[in-house]
């Protein structure tokens, strides 16, 4: 069946007499996204999906084809993966790993396993010589806390400075030396991670940090005289929320081609790794959600709707106003006036007793009415899973997809010329 995010509102509507509430999953467009970031990557560069994003198994589904892998944070989610596929490779990471973690992930054939510590490392060599010597090694990638002041900086930082990832460059030999003696045919040291921050828009400078990457790589090759396989540069591309420009992948992909670093290391067939979430899904979520009441209070205008944070935490927790379109409806079955607001600013609230409840503040509204729906847009990603969903006990949210195959509208065309 043909559907638009229009008409997957219409359904929602007609298989539920209550308030509109749904995550509408665009996962055509998230394929064709991924389609074309690949075009542009050089030869010896791989895409993996960090699926803290969004772990939706439909999502996970849709990447399946086209990324090389699968980034997981936990047992959870690396579990989601392998409900899906048995074979597919995965990255495990996460700062605070458990032994029953560990093992689960040996267990389950992940591809490699960042490690964060000296201590997990030692608890990886254990696991992996209590296994015997007729099990493959655990092949790992260490993930480095770099000592620099050059790194892009961000509102989300994980590196460069004192922080709970990775191991501290200081302490690279220790680490290597300890593969080499305790874990000697039981782990195998295939490479280097490195994730240092979260959501950058600087393509220019997150260049400049790879290359710094790959340096450091090359001289740790010479110094302790090691084969690396792979170095996972991690994700950190940005998505912005309020219109301004977001991260130049198309830029960020033709300085990884003019790289040296990069070349030398496929010179050596070393591969290049990155593991990103928001920038895969971001665009390709839509949260919509039914305005209940309207009110002024003290002066100003209050739109309250029939989710909130507890469904999309999102611009509570990085506090900001999350862009949105209203899609107008003709539904309102009683004889007293439906209540609206009209060519003023308004605050758009959710429907949790808290003021922190909070979608949008000031927003300048044209018009809107209780029974219109309210569409937040770039939703795909750090949205459903990051809330807190039970909270007071509302109900969730229903979940549709739109499918490769079904016809595609501009959605921000379809808001715009509705009629209030």
């Amino acid at each position: 069946m043909k559907t638009s995010v229009q008409q997957a509102l219409d359904v929602i509507q007609r298989e539920n007499n209550e308030p509109i509430c749904a995550y509408i999953y665009d996962l055509a467009g998230m394929q064709e996204q991924v389609r074309g970031m690949l075009q542009t990557m050089p030869w010896n560069t791989k895409l993996f999906y960090a699926i803290k994003a969004n772990p939706d198994p439909r999502i996970i589904e849709a990447l399946l084809p086209l990324v090389k892998g699968f980034e997981v944070a936990s047992i959870g989610e690396l579990l989601k993966v392998r409900a899906v596929s048995q074979e597919v490779p995965i990255l495990f990471g996460g700062p605070g790993k458990k032994e029953s973690e560990l093992k689960l992930a040996i267990e389950h054939n992940v591809s490699y396993i960042h490690v964060e510590s000296l201590l997990e490392l030692r608890r990886i060599i254990a696991i992996a010589k209590e296994r015997g010597q007729q099990k493959p090694e655990v092949r790992v990638l260490l993930r480095i806390n770099l000592r620099s002041n050059t790194l892009p900086r961000t509102k989300i930082v994980m590196g460069g400075g004192p922080s709970p990832f990775g191991i501290d460059e200081e302490s690279v030999d220790e680490a290597i030396e300890l593969i080499r003696v305790e874990g000697a045919g039981a782990v195998r040291l295939c490479g280097f991670h490195f994730h240092s921050l979260s959501n950058n828009m600087d393509a220019r400078l997150h260049a400049e940090m790879i290359e710094l990457y790959l340096q450091k790589v090359e001289r740790w090759q010479q110094q302790y005289n090691l084969q690396v396989d792979f170095v996972n540069a991690g994700g950190g591309f940005g998505v912005t929320y309020d219109g301004s420009p977001g991260f130049d992948w198309s830029l960020f992909t033709t300085l990884l081609q003019q790289s040296e670093a990069r070349n030398r290391l496929a010179t050596r067939g070393g591969e290049l790794f990155f593991e990103s979430g928001r920038l895969l899904v971001a665009d390709h979520g839509y949260y919509a959600t039914e305005v209940t009441d309207i009110k002024r209070s003290h002066g100003q205008m209050f739109v309250i709707l029939r989710g909130g944070t507890h469904h999309h935490r999102l611009p509570a927790s990085w506090g900001h106003n999350h862009p949105f379109h209203i899609v107008y409806t003709d539904r309102w079955e009683h004889e007293f006036t439906r209540p609206e607001v009209r060519g003023e600013r308004a605050h758009i609230v959710g429907e949790l007793c808290t003021p922190k409840d909070r979608m949008y503040s000031d927003a300048e509204i044209d018009c809107l009415r209780v029974g219109d729906v309210i569409v937040f847009e770039k939703s795909g990603a750090y949205a459903w899973t990051i809330s807190h969903h039970d909270f007071l006990g509302h109900p969730h949210p229903a979940f549709h997809y739109l499918m490769e195959g079904d016809e595609h509208v501009n959605v921000n065309a379809t808001f715009q010329s509705a009629n209030c």
